[in-house]
């Protein structure tokens, strides 16, 4: 990648990222032996069908194999020729649920039925099966569920306060799933999406103990206002709903693997920056907060940068990830629906905030390739974006007023458009300052 061309540049950052997560390059290290008894794979995620190839192309093709894995409608990726087909992709809506995947968590309970201490269950899972892997607890229909997750993603609530709730709403989620897996041995394979790396977080945790309580889930409902039915009030108060905990002896014998991380992919990034002759620097994998404000505190390391001072030396790269949140502003009646997602939210507020700043560059994007529920994966920023979006008539400042980054970036031809990538460890920002 030429240093001639910031923007290709920058997508080439992105495309290193996404390369180091995906799951055939990881898998390989953390299988088990086949067991005495049989082999059944369950998960859920973006990257769930990638994930189930990986694992359909690595394991003994004379070794039993069977299961189900939910992943994002769209999100399975084509079959490589001549690779058997040994586990069942479905697919379902994220970031609110649907019945498809209502129907696919009732079938994956089903398939751990009869498992014995001679079984292994392979569970694969990556963010986003949260929505995919959705059993509501007993008294919750599946539209009161979507209706709190509209909630909790309007909210500006964090995906760990966010999981901490689902967990509590659910058959299937917060070591249930690893419960109903019993006596079977369970090997998670997994890839993080949030911040921390917490297996617990990621996908709400299925097959792990759940440190959180009812009570924190309480809390959370009151600190967003998220309007829920008394029952569920109750419910919670009662503490009939309290997942598994750690500690118990239900998950004895049972591993987690970590084969991609936010932290990974950021660092190959900063190898690829490097090899272009560039200084490339890590702020972190785990920013979290307002996708504006965190766009706003990028820009001011990026102007220093710039301007020679700071820590950073140009020609480089700032690098950062995470999982930042956007709180949809309210409208008034009959004012269109803004568009757009976290990605797309944190580079019109550097753009506002690096007012045309010469010498900088930036992408920020979604790993899985979807910003929020749109057909782009991010946006870029480029020192005339501004001036660009001027010549138009468009104000960056209205669009933020209504989470419009998508109606924003289109016309100006600066969407980043990918297609799913098959992976997701959460956002990838970078900064070229030159």
């Amino acid at each position: 990648m030429p240093m001639t061309d910031p923007q290709a540049l920058l997508r080439h950052l992105y495309d290193v990222a996404v390369q180091r997560a995906l799951p055939l390059h990881n898998t390989a290290a953390h299988l088990p032996s086949p067991p005495k008894g049989r082999t059944l794979v369950l998960g859920a995620g973006k990257a769930g069908g990638a994930m189930a190839q990986a694992v359909e192309a690595l394991w003994p093709q004379d070794a039993p194999l069977s299961g189900l894995v939910v992943t994002r409608y769209g999100h399975t990726p084509p079959r490589p020729a001549g690779l058997p087909e040994r586990i069942e992709v479905v697919e379902a809506a994220h970031p609110v649920p649907d019945a498809a995947g209502l129907q696919a968590a009732e079938r994956i309970l089903q398939l751990t039925q009869g498992l014995t201490a001679d079984d292994l269950v392979l569970c694969l899972i990556s963010g986003g099966g949260s929505s995919l892997l959705t059993l509501p607890a007993e008294g919750i229909s599946l539209q009161l569920k979507q209706d709190i997750n509209r909630q909790l993603l309007a909210s500006g609530a964090n995906i760990a306060e966010m999981n901490c709730l689902r967990k509590h709403l659910s058959r299937i989620k917060g070591g249930r799933l690893a419960a109903a897996c019993a006596p079977a041995r369970v090997v998670t394979i997994t890839i993080s999406d949030v911040p921390g790396d917490d297996p617990s977080i990621i996908a709400s945790g299925p097959t792990v103990p759940d440190a959180s309580t009812c009570a924190d889930a309480l809390a959370i409902l009151k600190r967003y206002a998220i309007t829920v039915p008394d029952s569920v009030l109750q419910a919670l108060q009662s503490g009939v709903w309290e997942t598994p905990k750690p500690g118990s002896p239900m998950f004895a014998g049972h591993s987690v693997h970590m084969i991609a991380t936010p932290q990974q992919s950021l660092e190959a990034a900063a190898a690829a920056a490097r090899a272009q002759g560039l200084n490339a620097y890590i702020l972190s994998d785990e920013i979290e907060g307002e996708s504006r404000e965190v766009g706003k505190v990028h820009a001011t390391l990026a102007r220093a940068a710039a301007k020679g001072l700071g820590p950073f030396t140009k020609p480089c790269v700032i690098l950062s990830g995470g999982e930042t949140t956007v709180t949809i502003k309210s409208q008034p009646a009959g004012a269109p629906r803004g568009r757009g997602g976290r990605a797309g939210e944190f580079c019109m507020g550097l753009a506002e905030a690096l007012q045309g700043q010469s010498g900088v560059w930036a992408l920020a994007a979604d790993t899985d390739g979807i910003d929020g529920i749109e057909d782009n994966a991010g946006a870029q920023v480029a020192p005339d974006t501004l001036a660009r979006a001027a010549a138009k008539g468009i104000k960056v400042s209205e669009h933020l007023q209504r989470n419009d980054a998508y109606g924003f970036f289109e016309p100006l031809g600066d969407l980043v458009i990918t297609g799913p990538t098959h992976t997701n460890v959460n956002d990838f920002r970078a900064m070229l300052v030159l």
